[in-house]
């Protein structure tokens, strides 16, 4: 379908899942996940977009940005749905979803957003910086990951809030590199060019500790 700017052609706006996180390292379980939304939700595309330092999940040190986007580039290669954003890369800092979801908005103005979290998240949305914000910005898409049912917190906006499912694949980034140090094969857990990328960077082989 031929795009201009934000709209399609036909007068329709352009719908834009936005998937944030650390993705340390980017498995299948991820990319799972942003197909059954992209695809369920009729997006145009999903946009991942690793966090230059996550505000939720602060405490161990993380791989650095420049070797995160390259395995999230060998891991998108052949689904044009499903795009690579550096903006809170390049941006720096603890990576704000407001913040975020305001730069695509001022970039895409009259795009339709889509912010895409595991239903796990929910219990948690209200403590996030601005939540109100995030809801003005964007339709928060809770994607159950083959778990208990999810519940949406009476605080928040039921009306902006979008329950999903997809099939039930238990692969986490912390099991991938638990592994990886404990010299377990993860095939099959991420793209066959993510997995050699791990092996030939030595990534993951250090025992994890909490950062200082």
């Amino acid at each position: 379908m031929l795009q201009f700017g934000t709209e399609l052609l036909g007068g329709e706006r352009m719908r834009i899942g936005i998937y944030g996180g650390t993705f340390d390292p980017v498995h299948l379980g991820h990319l799972i996940l942003a197909e059954t939304v992209r695809e369920s939700l009729s997006l145009d595309e999903v946009r991942f977009v690793p966090a230059f330092v996550n505000p939720h999940k602060q405490g161990r040190p993380v791989t650095p940005p420049k070797l995160r986007l390259e395995m999230l580039r060998f891991a998108l290669v052949g689904n044009a749905g499903l795009r690579l954003s550096e903006i809170e890369i390049k941006r720096k800092g603890p990576s704000y979803t407001y913040e975020t979801l305001e730069a695509i908005t001022a970039e895409h103005p009259e795009a339709e957003l889509f912010l895409v979290v595991g239903a796990d998240s929910l219990d948690d949305f209200p403590k996030w910086r601005k939540p109100e914000r995030i809801l003005e910005l964007a339709t928060l898409v809770a994607v159950n990951r083959g778990r208990e049912d999810p519940v949406i917190p009476p605080t928040v906006d039921q009306e902006r809030v979008l329950l999903t499912s997809m099939p039930a694949i238990d692969i986490s980034a912390s099991e991938i590199r638990k592994r990886t140090q404990d010299g377990q094969s993860i095939r099959y857990l991420t793209p066959r060019a993510v997995e050699l990328f791990i092996q030939a960077n030595q990534l993951y082989l250090e025992p994890e500790t909490e950062a200082p």
